[in-house]
């Protein structure tokens, strides 16, 4: 059975068709999307990527997008997960290298739940990987922020400018974490 994570305020549970309507609702607004690239996707693009999420889930080797769920009444509040770095921009010392990446719906930010659902997964991730990278671009002072209370440290190096995000969200800045270091 796929992974489910928890915390004390939080519940990360494989996707389902079930999370059809959260996304649709909350997940696809422009304040929601403005640091992924800023397009909000039609119903047909939001099914097609939450089956890829599904049929994803159980293989490892994958992804893993979790869905955040606050444990008091079982409201979903984003997405948390484990990805591969894919873009063609990225440097070939990053790409296809494991990162973590987060989205809240807008009425749940500000709350330490994307930090919460983070750390789940890292202690997740880390349990047999080595490093995670992340990446944002230094328009998106809040995830920069959070990188920085997780522990990342940041990579000049393997940051890059990336043609599928405007120009206002560029150059992608990416962040590492070792394992070591999320155990200290």
């Amino acid at each position: 059975m796929p992974e489910v994570l928890e915390t004390e305020r939080l519940v990360l549970r494989p996707p389902n068709a079930d999370d059809l309507p959260f996304l649709l609702s909350e997940m696809k607004t422009p304040m929601v999307m403005r640091y992924l690239g800023g397009a909000i996707f039609s119903e047909a693009d939001v099914t097609s990527r939450l089956q890829a999420d599904i049929d994803a889930f159980p293989r490892p080797e994958g992804w893993q997008r979790w869905t955040v769920m606050r444990r008091e009444g079982e409201v979903p509040v984003g997405r948390c997960g484990l990805f591969h770095v894919r873009s063609e921009a990225a440097p070939d010392a990053l790409r296809g290298e494991r990162e973590i990446g987060w989205t809240l719906a807008e009425a749940h930010w500000g709350q330490g739940y994307a930090t919460e659902a983070a750390r789940a997964v890292l202690d997740h991730a880390f349990a047999t990987l080595e490093v995670v990278y992340s990446q944002t671009s230094d328009s998106n002072a809040a995830s920069t922020r959070m990188m920085h209370r997780l522990g990342f440290s940041a990579r000049p190096e393997l940051g890059y400018v990336d043609p599928d995000y405007p120009e206002r969200d560029n150059p992608t800045t990416v962040w590492s974490l070792t394992a070591r270091e999320w155990k200290r």
